[in-house]
């Protein structure tokens, strides 16, 4: 089967798993410290109306980004319900107060996870940097300037954002994990055989991943601020708000751009910006973690497959 002929394939890292999805479900494997793995399994919902508004040019982003936020908090509300499970599993006899401790921090972390890929996260990174770029006003008056600074302030929010989390233990296996999805799908969509050591030999990085949308949006955001004024700051605030929409939109069209032209000389550089954004989203799994994700992958072609057949046979009938 040929990479063009080979279905699309997303996934998303989640507390000690990672999920995946297809044209008809989603699954995630999680592991536990025990070393089994489970699994989450969620059909894709069929809407004629959605379907109809996922194939209109800047609107399908808007509908992307709400389904695939819907349908991953599911997931991760699984897998840190797993988390939570054994950690109190561990703690019984520990003292009340270290077990809320505990769950609050993992509560944390799962919201810090969120940040990146919810609308909230997105409205707190669009209008913190209008205010600290206010505040550059006396010296950077212009327009232009303004608007340049602004940007400037939300790469740098961004990525002293993404670079602090890394640091703590549970988000940095959770971006373990995101490197071993990516892992996977390389390996599935250059033809080489799933194993673990085909999987550990691809690249971390994908032009598809969500980290380099979030990072398409500061870009894209730039140019169309550029259009609307920046005084005074209320119409400032106001702009930015109505326009994420149109910003979001915008950004999905050129990260499907920049996937499409990933194969030409030339082109293939309009994506390394999200690129290098993923070399701090994503870190080197181990095999242990690339077995899960292989485990998640594995299930889903499974459950394609089987929905496809099904879906034949009723033709024929």
């Amino acid at each position: 089967m040929s990479e063009v002929q080979k279905p699309v394939y997303g996934g998303q890292a989640v507390v000690e798993g990672v999920m995946f999805g297809g044209k008809h479900h989603t699954v995630t494997a999680v592991r536990r410290k025990d070393s089994t793995i489970v699994y989450y399994h969620l059909p894709r919902e069929s809407k004629p109306a959605v379907n109809r508004l996922k194939k209109v040019p800047f609107l399908r982003g808007i509908v992307a980004l709400i389904q695939s936020s819907a349908t991953g908090s599911k997931h991760l509300n699984f897998s840190t319900e797993q988390y939570e499970q054994e950690n109190e599993e561990k703690q019984d006899e520990e003292k009340k107060e270290t077990k809320e401790s505990s769950k609050l921090s993992v509560w944390l972390g799962v919201a810090v996870i969120g940040v990146l890929s919810f609308l909230f996260g997105k409205l707190l990174f669009t209008l913190i940097p209008v205010f600290l770029a206010e505040l550059t006003r006396p010296v950077f008056s212009g327009h232009m300037a303004q608007v340049l600074i602004e940007s400037l302030f939300k790469l740098l929010l961004l990525l002293v954002y993404i670079y602090v989390v890394s640091m703590t233990p549970l988000i940095k296996r959770v971006f373990q994990y995101h490197g071993a999805e990516h892992k996977v799908i390389n390996c599935f969509e250059s033809g080489k055989e799933l194993t673990v050591a085909n999987v550990q030999a691809s690249s971390r990085l994908h032009y598809r991943c969500g980290s380099s949308f979030i990072l398409f949006t500061v870009i894209v955001g730039m140019f169309v601020y550029m259009l609307v004024p920046t005084d005074p700051l209320w119409l400032r605030v106001v702009d930015r708000v109505l326009l994420i929409p149109v910003v979001l939109g915008i950004a999905f069209e050129v990260l499907q751009l920049t996937n499409k032209v990933r194969d030409i000389p030339v082109l293939r550089y309009l994506g390394y910006p999200g690129l290098w954004l993923q070399l701090l989203t994503t870190k080197a799994p181990s095999d242990d973690q690339v077995e899960v994700a292989l485990a998640s992958f594995s299930e889903l072609l499974r459950m394609e497959k089987n929905t496809e057949k099904g879906l034949e046979s009723d033709v024929i009938v």
